[in-house]
């Protein structure tokens, strides 16, 4: 094989065999392979579901056998199929294989006409019942002169061949491989060629999708074994969608790469006992296609020195292999530059700047405005609300809308990762409210000194920048992230079933007694006599009213009473409410799930249903609350563009309202704050920067907190709250712009391919934000349970992924019930129960902080949980640990590593002496070759192997003929080295 690197095409393989139809022969496709089998269903006249081919063993030896006596063809130059099969039968005469005088026998077979399985329209199948199988012969009555012609297959694809669907399901690179299985009367043994083309060419009618043919497999012999034909037909197919097989296949130069294939093949095959499974069942496709590059590597004969010098250590198998270990990629180096991150960031982020902008021009954005501009102007509404109230409204829902739209548009625009989403958090609206305590109480004004926190912060935010103080990231394993992601997004889920709780805005009448219904009553009565009267007079003409029939409303404006037993009544709500919260979750879920489901195609599954799920439960549960026509909760928009305390402006001056040394001491306040900025919101860049999720255009801690920095000064000159990376919503910003592969085959789950990485959907939702006032007509209408629903889908959606989640679920499961889960093979049970009831207790403890006066050190404590991760290396092996968790850098370990490999390195350049040339010769041929036990005992002890010549080829790809040369022709001639 030749040593490239260069990737082989994707193969559709399909096999044809050979029917005879009213004394005609014709072939008719029975399987094809793009990963996984599908077999036509002769009774139904259809495609199977695709399912795992599942061979015999002995099937593969009598394949492995044809390749041994069959005649092999490699880079041959073909340009149509009768000029193929012409090559062929003549390299199986010259071999002396086949008769002279079968020639044309085996010609007139083999170019027969191809009968596809394609789909036919309803009302012709129909109309068919019953007449599919003589159908070609039919055709072939019609046209005596063309079936009796020596080729009798079209030399260009047909209609039906372009027009097929099935091209969707085929990568466009892809090339076909033929396999044609029959049974003739005229031999007497089989007749067997593989054929690789120097160039895939298209042979008109010979493959059902017009894909350019790379390699044939025939397969002719005399009557009697038509099952054995088929099972060693279905076996060559099957290989050659393996993709190692493949790679084999296409780079091989003799019959023995070929055979050395199979063989990697057989070594990899897992046998099922007879009579302990039934082999009628087809075994469903995986859902995730295991890699196959450990094959690959065992085949690497540059890597054959290496596995044999380790192979002490990796007696255990694969299985031992450690997870990869805690790496955050280069963004995080620490440059000892004055800047120098912040400069990395920008040179690597500017190269990407245009993509950023015309990659979000997918309809799968759209989707992702709506759903995140949802949940953003829910959460400015509710955290502007609780702020408002915090701070006597120096800062309201208005500033919380115009500091959304305002902060989140300058960092999608020029921050380094515009996937993350800005937002306020509930430990800034803790401290606004403790700041805002501390001024009234103390004579200080409130705005003044929130400036100069807010200048201070922004200040030891650059500092932080300029020295790469983003490297201690680096120290925040999966157990920091975890803890703080699953502590937000709790605070998500209790925040949104808490205000669906509050009674207050969904009353319960619990006081309402159908029994007496008929004392219910509620009456307008006439405002008294006096000064009110007249003042009513004034504006109203109160003398031609009847106040027995004014409405409520109508009662209450004219100055009446209400007097009755059910004037207070209202209507339950409550049920309504909670119909809207957990319905609009529910649907969420399901759509969400809808892209797994059987039902209607792909496209309709994944880019309407499942894209849209949160807008189209958001509008079915609205229309739902407008049809019933009850009195729910809206959603409150502010409509005029003012701020929400009459006394102040839009600037806030910084010198005049408090003493001179306020300036120096409000330093200390803004380190806290610098602490929960900077902890807040690079946590939340390393979940959103996760390797799982494939992000390809890099991220940028450095140029983040920049912004952020920037940002915190300008907001606090407008008396604007406080913004950071929000981790929940940023979550489900790239949940929404996950992209899979469109074209998968047949049975193969969609692939995810990675994250729509762009600055258009960010800022969209946040000008979107900032022009919500203007569309007050429109969102009046969405009632808050709905809203409140969607939020508990963000926080639960956030958590599945999270492997502190999924090791709390094992508490609930036995043993024999759990996950196969890579951390149970190697951890003890007990040992994963008490890390995760560590990661219990330090959550229940930010928990109790977050909810107590004690929230202003929750920054604090959020390094805390790097101190504890720390200690539990005193606790857990590292063993352990590398599993459930990621080891922490380590410069001793890291220097000792360095001197071992210095060593190796070292004792590699020392010559070796024979015995050990004479070992790695004897271990390599052992472990990939096939060598006969008396010829291998004789090889091992044979004195004459020329050790030198050894040395020479040790490094490059050893063939058959230099192997015989340097061992004395001691080798079995089978025996090849391969990469």
């Amino acid at each position: 094989m030749d040593d490239d690197n260069t990737p082989t095409p994707t193969i559709f393989t399909e096999m044809d065999t050979l029917q005879h139809e009213g004394g005609e022969l014709e072939w008719k496709e029975s399987a094809r392979w793009v990963k996984f089998e599908e077999k036509v269903e002769e009774g139904g006249e259809r495609w199977s579901k695709p399912h795992v081919s599942t061979l015999t063993l002995h099937s593969l030896f009598e394949l492995r056998t044809c390749l041994q006596t069959g005649s092999i063809l490699l880079d041959l130059e073909g340009y149509s199929l009768p000029q193929i099969v012409d090559d062929i039968v003549d390299r199986q005469i010259a071999d002396g294989l086949v008769a002279p005088d079968l020639r044309e026998k085996i010609s007139f077979v083999l170019l027969r006409k191809h009968r596809h399985q394609t789909k036919k329209p309803i009302h012709r199948s129909l109309a068919d019942i019953g007449k599919s199988s003589n159908t070609a012969s039919s055709e072939s009555v019609r046209h005596p002169s063309q079936s009796r012609s020596m080729n009798d297959i079209s030399d260009t694809p047909s209609t039906d061949q372009l027009k097929n669907k099935f091209m969707k399901k085929i990568p466009r690179d892809a090339e076909a491989s033929n396999v044609l299985i029959g049974e003739v009367d005229f031999l007497d043994k089989p007749f067997v060629s593989f054929v690789r083309l120097a160039q895939a060419t298209t042979l008109g009618g010979l493959t059902e999708v017009p894909v350019p043919t790379r390699f044939l497999f025939i397969l002719l012999g005399p009557h009697g074994k038509t099952k054995s034909y088929n099972e060693i037909g279905r076996a060559i197919a099957t290989l050659m969608v393996d993709e190692l097989f493949s790679d084999v296949a296409y780079k091989a130069r003799d019959r023995d790469d070929l055979i050395a294939g199979v063989d990697e093949f057989l070594d990899e095959v897992i046998v099922l006992p007879p009579g302990e499974w039934d082999p009628k069942i087809r075994i469903e496709p995986p859902k995730k296609v295991p890699s196959a590059d450990m094959r690959k590597s065992v085949l690497n004969l540059n890597e054959l020195g290496q596995m044999n010098g380790s192979a002490g250590g990796a007696a255990g198998g694969e299985d031992e292999e450690l997870p990869a270990p805690h790496e955050l990629g280069e963004e995080l180096k620490f440059t000892g530059r004055f800047g120098g991150g912040l400069w990395l960031d920008i040179k690597r982020k500017i190269p990407w700047y245009c993509s950023d902008i015309y990659d979000g021009f997918h309809i799968q954005s759209i989707s992702a405005v709506l759903f995140i501009y949802l949940g953003c102007i829910t959460n400015a509404i509710t955290f502007g609300g609780l702020l408002g109230d915090a701070t006597d409204n120096y800062q309201g829902v208005m500033e919380s809308f115009l500091g959304t739209a305002l902060a989140g548009t300058v960092f999608c625009v020029f921050g380094g990762q515009p996937l993350i989403i800005l937002s306020s958090t509930g430990p800034i609206l803790i401290f606004e409210k403790l700041l805002y305590e501390f001024s009234k109480n103390n004579g200080i004004d409130y705005m003044e000194l929130r400036l100069w926190i807010g200048l201070h912060s922004c200040l030891q935010c650059f500092l932080l920048v300029v020295t790469d103080a983003s490297y201690i990231i680096k120290y925040m394993t999966r157990f920091t992230e975890e803890g703080f992601s699953s502590l937000i997004s709790f605070i998500f889920i209790s925040d949104a079933i808490k205000k669906m709780v509050a009674w207050k805005y969904y009353p319960i009448n619990r006081g309402f007694k159908p029994d007496y219904i008929t004392a219910y009553k509620c009456e307008c009565i006439a405002p008294d006599q006096g000064e009110s009267s007249f003042f009513f007079s004034l504006h109203f003409n109160l003398t031609d009213l009847d106040w027995s029939q004014l409405s409520k409303k109508e009662c209450v404006k004219y100055g009446g009473a209400l007097v009755g037993s059910s004037c207070k009544y209202v209507p339950d709500l409550a049920l309504m409410s909670f119909i809207l919260f957990f319905g609009t979750y529910s649907m969420t879920v399901s759509l969400k799930k809808f892209k797994f489901s059987r039902y209607f195609p792909t496209k309709v599954r994944q880019k309407l249903i499942s894209d849209f799920s949160i807008f189209m439960s958001i509008m079915c549960f609205v229309g739902l609350d407008m049809l019933m026509g009850l009195d729910t909760p809206k959603l409150i928009v502010p409509t005029e563009f003012k701020p929400t305390r009459s006394d102040r402006g839009w600037l806030v001056m910084p010198f005049g309202k408090n003493p001179w040394w306020w300036y120096v001491a409000s330093f200390v306040p803004a380190l806290l704050v610098t602490i929960l900025i900077f902890m807040d919101q690079q946590i939340s860049a390393v979940i959103v920067n996760r390797k799982e999720n494939k992000l390809k255009k890099g991220c940028g801690y450095h140029l983040d907190l920049f912004w952020v920095g920037v940002l915190m000064a300008v907001c606090s000159f407008m008396g604007l709250p406080w913004y950071v990376a929000a981790t929940v919503i940023s979550i489900a910003h790239i949940d929404s712009l996950k992209m899979e592969s469109e074209s998968s085959a047949p049975g193969e789950q969609p692939q995810f391919l990675g994250v729509r990485e762009q600055r258009l959907t960010g800022i969209l939702v946040f000008v979107l934000t900032g022009l919500s006032i203007f569309l007050a007509p429109i969102l009046q209408y969405i009632p808050m349970p709905v809203l409140y629903g969607v939020f508990l889908y963000m926080g639960v959606a956030s958590l599945s992924g999270i492997q502190f989640w999924e090791r709390i679920k094992l508490y609930l499961m036995p043993p024999k019930h759990q996950p196969d889960f890579s951390f149970l093979r190697h951890v003890p049970l007990r040992r994963v129960h008490l890390f995760t009831l560590v990661q219990i207790v330090c959550l229940a403890v930010l928990w109790i902080l977050k909810s107590t006066f004690l929230a202003i050190i929750f920054p604090v404590m959020i390094l805390g949980l790097m101190v504890v991760r720390k200690l539990l290396d005193l606790i857990f092996s590292q063993h352990d640990l590398a599993w459930l968790d990621d080891i922490l850098p380590d410069k001793d370990k890291k220097k000792k590593e360095d001197e071992k490999k210095k060593k190796k390195d070292k004792k590699s350049v020392e010559p070796e002496s024979d015995e050990e040339v004479r070992g790695k010769l004897w271990a390599n041929m052992k472990l990939n070759s096939r060598l006969h036990t008396d010829t291998a005992s004789a090889c091992q002890t044979h004195s004459y192997c020329n050790l030198q010549s050894w040395r020479v080829f040790s490094g490059f790809t050893v063939h058959l003929n230099v192997c015989r040369s340097i061992c004395c022709g001691c080798v079995d001639p089978r025996f090849v080295f391969s990469d």
